[in-house]
């Protein structure tokens, strides 16, 4: 699911009366349907797939990696924007325009609507979930931080665990269902946001690269459309080497206008910072196989076991649960045995379970013997690998560059989760039947990227403590630090709770 990672501008501009209960109330209801939709559209992709059977599987993932597309490359500049224009009139358009597109999405007549529908739903999110922690910690003030950010991020991760089951039972009626429930409480949050929030802005804030953000876009999904259509146009055809062409040179204009531009899209200065830039690989290395985890799980046990949506939205949930009790542990003995070794064993552990669905799953259903083990190893690998992760991009930064920071990890995250649903697509072929060969070389797919991720992460330093004081990101001459409030969205799967105090960030997969 979500990530969401947050650092307030500095000196903020706000007024009027602080009401920490129903800011509360509002921010966290966007952010419980945010992340929940999430879930359950994930739930729900069996459901949709049937609806739009004339499409192929490779279409259909779109559903998924339109949204996790659009939302990375949109979060640091709707950040950007709302610093300058209003957390509160950020928010409040950021979930309008979610509402909006979540009744888009339910009645979308063709695939290509609910595909257009899931980009409008991927800007509203993206300007909605930075905003809804920096419109609360004000609220809160500085001695109620940590309560703050706690409560935040248990609503995230309590809409992880229980998306599963609430979309098994949504699906039940229509996988219509899994948009239309937004519909009420959102209403709801807008009337109440637009009369009781207080506005916070910060006036210093810089103007957001747009075409760099185009560019990000253009770039990532020309490297999916690649390896999604790679086996239905043929890895050497024209078409695909054309896409693939477009990736590199969208990228290399990206990396270039970021080395110019006032306020880009990827600060070259954090990601001087050589563990800064190991965790932000790793973290994008990683989530390709939690991409490949999270769709592959339900694919699997509706294609190959055949098992209702409902009864697959049960048998998934221990995962994120498991995931959601291990995050804040995992947070704390990062800070206190270090990132690299904590993110290690969570590598080993993530990989483990893949290795037991290989070993252990077959087309007979055992879900207490085979299933639920792998689920539990790949939902404490989760919990250990993600405050890790989240910690070791943001640690060695000073505080001027930790929100710009957070702002890179998050989109490394939500870019992993698009390349890995691909290359999961691009391993199964062109169905989601019982192909047991198919599924375990997509759970091979996901043992190679953890145990990846967790080498790559060797490169980082041993100790939680190594801080800006001990590699500090140097300023670039002329160019001040870019505030923004950055988070991380919730991605299909299991949660993930805080990130750790030592980082201030929350996270929810």
């Amino acid at each position: 699911m979500t990530v969401l990672t947050s650092s307030p501008p500095v000196g903020p501009v706000s007024g009027g009366r602080s009401r920490p209960v129903a800011t509360s109330l509002i921010v966290l209801t966007g952010v419980f349907l945010s992340s929940l939709d999430l879930f359950i559209v994930n739930i729900a992709f069996p459901s949709i797939s049937a609806t739009y059977h004339g499409e192929s599987l490779s279409s259909i993932s779109w559903v998924l990696s339109a949204y996790t597309i659009v939302f990375a490359a949109a979060l640091v500049p709707a950040g950007r924007w709302a610093d300058r224009a209003g957390r509160k009139r950020a928010f409040l358009l950021g979930l309008g325009i979610f509402t909006a597109a979540s009744a888009l999405c339910a009645v979308a007549p063709t695939l290509g609507v609910l595909v257009a529908a899931r980009v409008v739903q991927a800007l509203g999110g993206a300007l909605m979930l930075p905003t809804s922690l920096g419109l609360l910690l004000p609220a809160f003030g500085p001695a109620r931080k940590g309560a703050a950010i706690g409560l935040w991020s248990a609503v995230g991760g309590a809409a992880a665990a229980f998306g599963p089951p609430i979309g098994g039972l949504l699906v039940q009626a229509s996988w219509r269902w899994v948009f239309l429930v937004n519909l009420p409480f959102s209403v709801v949050a807008l009337v109440f946001g637009v009369r009781l929030l207080r506005e916070v802005r910060d006036p210093e804030a810089r103007r957001a690269d747009l075409l760099g953000a185009g560019l990000l876009s253009v770039a990532v999904a020309s490297l999916v459309a690649g390896i999604v259509e790679g086996h239905d146009w043929g890895w050497t055809s024209a078409r695909i080497l054309g896409v693939f062409a477009v990736a590199v040179a969208s990228g290399a204009w990206l990396v270039a206008r970021s080395r110019h531009h006032p306020s880009p899209v990827i600060e070259p200065a954090v990601i001087r910072h050589r563990a800064v830039a190991l965790a932000d690989v790793s973290s994008l290395v990683f989530f390709g196989g939690f991409g490949a985890l999270v769709l592959g799980g339900v694919l699997f046990l509706t294609g190959v076991w055949h098992e209702s949506v409902l009864r697959a939205g049960f048998m998934i949930a221990p995962g994120p649960l498991v995931a959601g009790l291990t995050a804040f542990p995992g947070g704390v003995l990062g800070a206190r045995f270090g990132h690299r070794a904590v993110g290690t064993v969570g590598s080993l552990l993530f990989a483990a379970g893949g290795v037991f669905w290989v070993t252990h799953l077959g087309t007979s259903p055992d879900w207490l013997g085979a299933y639920l083990p792998g689920s539990v190893l790949t939902g404490v690998g989760v919990g250990l690998m993600l405050p890790s992760l989240g910690g070791a991009a943001t640690a060695p930064l000073p505080p001027e560059r930790f929100a710009t920071g957070t702002a890179l990890y998050a989109m490394t995250r939500q870019i992993g989760v698009a390349l890995g649903v691909a290359s999961l697509v691009a391993i199964l072929g062109t169905t989601t039947g019982p192909d047991l060969t198919a599924f375990h070389h997509a759970w091979i797919f996901m043992i190679a990227c953890s145990l990846a991720a967790g080498l790559v992460l060797q490169g980082v330093g041993a100790r939680a403590k190594e801080t800006a004081d001990a590699g500090a990101v140097p300023l670039d001459e002329g160019r001040p630090a870019v505030s923004v409030a950055p988070v991380a969205h919730v991605v299909p799967s299991a949660p993930v709770v805080p990130a750790g105090a030592a980082v201030g960030c929350a996270t929810t997969p």
